[in-house]
């Protein structure tokens, strides 16, 4: 099992947040941007924020770094959901088409 998991993970974001007076982050997107966002940066050779490194993955620092408060999430503006689309009026994306290639 990974520790910590996702829910332990945003909780952890979200108590940071609301003492700081940011809002809360309710997106596991938002969670995985963040984490793999920093990840890239270490494997960028990006220095850690954290102590005893050696061995780890660089997603695994990166988690750590969340955890200790390091690094964390914030949005400038809250998003307020006003209504629900239906799924007619959505956008439907084809993934088996090669956009590459049609260039």
């Amino acid at each position: 099992m990974i520790y910590p998991s996702y829910q332990q993970l945003i909780n952890h974001i979200n108590n940071v947040n609301k003492e700081m007076g940011l809002p809360e982050v309710l997106s596991r997107y938002s969670l995985v941007q963040a984490v793999a966002k920093r990840a890239r940066a270490l494997v960028d050779k990006d220095l850690p924020m954290i102590e005893h490194t050696e061995g780890k993955k660089e997603l695994s620092v990166a988690i750590d770094e969340m955890m200790n408060e390091k690094i964390g999430i914030y949005t400038a503006d809250p998003v307020t959901v006003t209504e629900e689309v239906p799924f007619d009026d959505m956008a439907v994306v084809d993934l088996s088409v090669d956009y590459d290639e049609e260039e």
